[in-house]
């Protein structure tokens, strides 16, 4: 396994919030087809278990970055 894979870190949804500065509901706006808020570049969370899902650490950020740039 290499460095990269070995320091994978999933987020939970409160730490995605702190992250990306949006409420849970405009989160889940963002990631639902159906809503006006929709984002298709929105990192998809992961599922891991019957309720629980997260967000890789990865994607998050790289989403932070692509707004980041974008506004410049």
């Amino acid at each position: 396994m290499d460095q990269r894979n070995s320091q994978m870190r999933i987020l939970r949804i409160k730490q995605v919030q702190e992250r990306v500065g949006l409420s849970r509901s405009t989160i889940y706006d963002r990631i639902n087809e159906r809503s006006p808020r929709y984002d298709p570049e929105f990192p998809k969370p992961a599922k891991l278990g019957a309720y629980a899902v997260g967000w890789l650490e990865e994607s998050i950020n790289e989403w932070i970055n692509k707004r980041v740039k974008g506004s410049v």
